[in-house]
C-alpha cells in the first residue's frame, strides 16, 4: 500500500468516525432544502467509512474510489452552506477565507481519491507455481 493511499483510508474513516461523534456539527451545514439533515449525516458518515476501508483493499479499491469521487461531489453544497452561514453571522475575515479556500480544496480532494483509488494501474500477481 502507498503512504498515500493509507493516508486517504485514514483521512475518510477519521472523518466518517466524526459524523457520528458530533453529528450536530454536520447537520448545522446540510443545506436546508435537503430533508432529513440526521439521516443525511449518518448516510455520508457510513459512506467516508466504507469508501476508507475500501481502498486499502485491492479488489474494492476502485469501485471504493468512484464511490468517494461521488461523496465529495455530492457533500458539495454543505461547504457552500458552511461559507453562507459564516457570511450571514459575520464570521471574521480568516474565517471566510478559509471557507472560500475550502471549496475548490473539494476538487483536490477528488484529484486526490483518483490518482490513489481509481487511476491504480492493474494488481501484479506473482504467476503461480
Amino acid at each position: 500500500m502507498t503512504w498515500s493511499r493509507a493516508l486517504l483510508a485514514v483521512f475518510f474513516m477519521g472523518a466518517g468516525v466524526l459524523h457520528f461523534v458530533i453529528p450536530q456539527y454536520y447537520e448545522r451545514i446540510v443545506p436546508p432544502w435537503l430533508p432529513n439533515a440526521s439521516l443525511l449525516v449518518a448516510v455520508s458518515g457510513v459512506a467516508e467509512l466504507l469508501g476508507g476501508i475500501g481502498v486499502v483493499f485491492a479488489r474494492t479499491r476502485r469501485g471504493a474510489g468512484w464511490g468517494l469521487i461521488a461523496l465529495l461531489i455530492a457533500v458539495f453544497p454543505a461547504n457552500v452552506q458552511m461559507l453562507l452561514l459564516a457570511m450571514a453571522a459575520h464570521a471574521g475575515m480568516a474565517s471566510q477565507t478559509a471557507l472560500w479556500i475550502r471549496l475548490p480544496v473539494q476538487g483536490l480532494l477528488i484529484w486526490w481519491v483518483w490518482r490513489a483509488a481509481v487511476a491504480v494501474g492493474p494488481q501484479h500477481r506473482r504467476p503461480s507455481a
